[in-house]
């Protein structure tokens, strides 16, 4: 796609000025295009062809182009030689194509893709946020116009997890953080964003706003539908995406970039009352959703795969995980019939994407945790996936960092960030990026000493006493933990039985069972690193002795929860979170379920008892498995004993 253009939704910012970082900008603007009323109904027809030029019509001269997928959500056809398709129709129908390598659909002045027809003859019901107006009759013909767009083997998209806005302050941290990233990043790689799910938090109101502040990266938009992206008084499931598939386009489909075939599921199914067999779906029961994937995408898959070679790579997209550890005993928070999924896949080169649970999860072939075989029917993952982390982290909790955004570090330990994919053919690296550092930070690394430990068992025993926010004051807060680089020489001792101690806890955001950890002390030879949740099966590790001290110390306390003026009072008293939920009061911890305290990416390496008194270097090396190395150092003390933290009073004070 050309790279230096001036976008009008800008107004006067152009893009490909200097000192903005370089994007592919599309500018190819216009849409599909549909003409007169067809006079059989049951059949849908058009023409994929070659917009020579760019004005989204089929003009006198201009050519179809045969070859390319179209579908109306479930069965899936070739064009002819003339690019001409016909398909059955029915109600409710989105009608789509499937993005052939090397070429381009329009862009919307948002730059979504335009690479779809919805068809609803009486638009949806009567929902809050609209849903879609009414369509009317079948058009005659349906064309879609393609354009070259000669991107080769390598490039990279960009993977967003959990945006998850529920007001507009929420969606201003988008811009901070998402926004400020597209505006700086070298994008003249990058041929996608893909957004995991959950991009609004319920009130759907607001995607306009933050369509508009995620196009200013000049990068083609693409969109999973999530659990809080619903209408959540529709009554079935057929109406339930209609205000997104009106915003964004369709729940489900497919595209093509390079040598690989991207596949969008929608395993969101809302309500699940009635419909799926779990107690949470009972009928009469509050309307709630479960995690599957329709049977009438399966058999729309099942026809699109049909039609892509055995060995290109497949890159599933779907909203809640397939398997996840964090909420691996959860029925609701895995894919129910990922097996059927798996079986469809066959042989076929995997990555698996998807958000939900605000952490990101390597999970490489062969993981096993505890509950996967009851709730997802595999006991092992059987390809690579990747839970992607969330842009809110923790949604938006915790106090503000220096760009004025929380904090919101994930519950399993990783900051708030995103993925880069970098292709090249079928191959992939994949690497996690956080919004404040570099991608070569990779990790961060805190020690577990008897200190931390008694620290933390206090402020574990408060979450489960009380709910948190509350007005009942902590027993601890990060005040009390001091100075987590400075250890005592009674912090190294440990009894008779080898219990006690202090030990190096390293978080790989991104690691996994492949991932190497190591530290040397002082320049010493390597210790290894035991990775604390080996996924060989087991149940989830969780408590004092597998949390995370940094992620826990940043959870731990939450000022801006003390915050009160005259002027704002109560309106500006405190933070909100999630649907107006008011964090008011005296500045203490997340929710336990919020807190750190298992990682499936965090290992342990113990500390000597006999280190001497003074200052120290730890350095710690990840190496990944596509065979990185990331190394970190640290400076600490070993000390007798703690020294007095604050102002030396003493020494200024008059003698008696």
């Amino acid at each position: 796609m050309n790279r230096c253009i001036l976008r009008p939704l800008l107004t006067s910012l152009a893009l490909c000025a200097p000192l903005v970082a370089q994007a592919k900008m599309p500018d190819y603007r216009g849409g599909v295009q549909i003409i007169g009323e067809a006079e059989d109904q049951s059949t849908a027809r058009g023409t994929v062809f070659r917009d020579v030029n760019r004005n989204s019509r089929m003009d006198d001269g201009e050519r179809g182009i045969g070859g390319v997928l179209v579908s109306n959500g479930r069965d899936v056809v070739v064009t002819q030689e003339d690019g001409t398709y016909s398909l059955p129709a029915y109600d409710d129908m989105n009608l789509f194509i499937t993005k052939p390598r090397d070429r381009a659909v329009p862009v919307n002045d948002d730059l979504v893709p335009q690479f779809f027809y919805i068809h609803k003859r009486a638009g949806s019901p009567d929902l809050r946020f609209g849903g879609l107006d009414p369509t009317g009759p079948l058009p005659a013909e349906i064309n879609f116009p393609l354009v070259g767009d000669p991107v080769g083997d390598r490039f990279e998209c960009l993977i967003f997890g959990d945006a998850q806005t529920y007001s507009n302050t929420e969606v201003g941290y988008v811009r901070e953080t998402v926004g400020r990233m597209l505006t700086s990043r070298d994008l003249s790689e990058t041929e996608c964003l893909i957004f995991e799910g959950d991009v609004m938090g319920d009130d759907l109101s607001l995607y306009p706003r933050l369509k508009r502040i995620v196009a200013i990266g000049g990068v083609p938009q693409y969109f999973v539908a999530g659990n809080h992206d619903v209408d959540f008084d529709a009554e079935t499931d057929q109406d339930s995406f209609d205000t997104f598939r009106r915003e964004w386009g369709p729940e489900y489909y497919s595209f093509d970039i390079g040598d690989v075939h991207f596949v969008v599921l929608d395993n969101v199914r809302y309500p699940c009352n009635g419909v799926d067999d779990h107690p949470f779906c009972a009928p009469g029961t509050e309307p709630t959703y479960n995690a599957v994937i329709s049977d009438r995408q399966m058999t729309w898959l099942a026809a699109d795969l049909a039609q892509v070679p055995e060995d290109k790579l497949i890159v599933l997209n779907a909203h809640i995980p397939f398997q996840t550890f964090t909420d691996n005993t959860s029925p609701k928070g895995q894919t129910d019939n990922f097996a059927a999924l798996v079986a469809l896949l066959g042989d076929r080169p995997v990555l698996g994407l998807s958000g939900h649970t605000h952490t990101t999860e390597n999970l490489r072939p062969g993981t096993s945790y505890e509950g996967w075989e009851e709730h997802t029917g595999l006991a092992a993952a059987p390809f690579h996936q990747i839970v992607t982390g969330a842009v809110s982290g923790s949604w938006w909790a915790g106090d503000r960092n220096d760009a004025g955004v929380p904090h919101g570090t994930q519950r399993l330990g990783a900051p708030r960030g995103y993925y880069s994919l970098t292709f090249d053919g079928p191959d992939y690296v994949d690497t996690y990026n956080t919004f404040a550092t570099g991608p070569d930070e990779q990790l961060h690394a805190a020690f577990s000493t008897p200190r931390f430990r008694d620290w933390a068992w206090k402020l574990f025993a408060y979450t489960i006493l009380y709910d948190t926010p509350s007005d009942i004051m902590p027993p601890v807060s990060i005040n009390d933990l001091g100075d987590m680089y400075m250890l005592t020489t009674r912090d190294l001792q440990r009894d008779e039985n080898g219990n006690g101690g202090s030990w190096v806890a390293v978080n790989v955001w991104n690691g996994g069972l492949d991932t190497q950890v190591e530290i040397s002390l002082n320049g010493g030879p390597a210790m290894a690193g035991r990775l604390l949740q080996p996924g060989q099966g087991e149940a989830k590790r969780s408590g004092i002795d597998y949390a995370d001290p940094l992620a826990l110390a940043r959870q731990s306390t939450q000022s801006d929860a003390t915050i009160r003026s005259f002027q704002g009072g109560d309106e500006t008293a405190g933070y909100r979170m999630w649907d107006g939920t008011e964090w008011v009061g005296v500045a203490g911890p997340f929710p336990r379920w919020m807190l750190s305290n298992s990682s499936n990416h965090l290992w342990r390496i113990d500390l000597p008892t006999d280190l001497p008194v003074g200052v120290h270097r730890i350095d710690v090396r990840a190496t990944d498995y596509h065979g990185r190395t990331f190394d970190r150092s640290y400076p600490f003390e070993i000390v007798e004993q703690l020294p007095e933290p604050h102002w030396q009073k003493q020494f200024w004070e008059e003698p008696d």
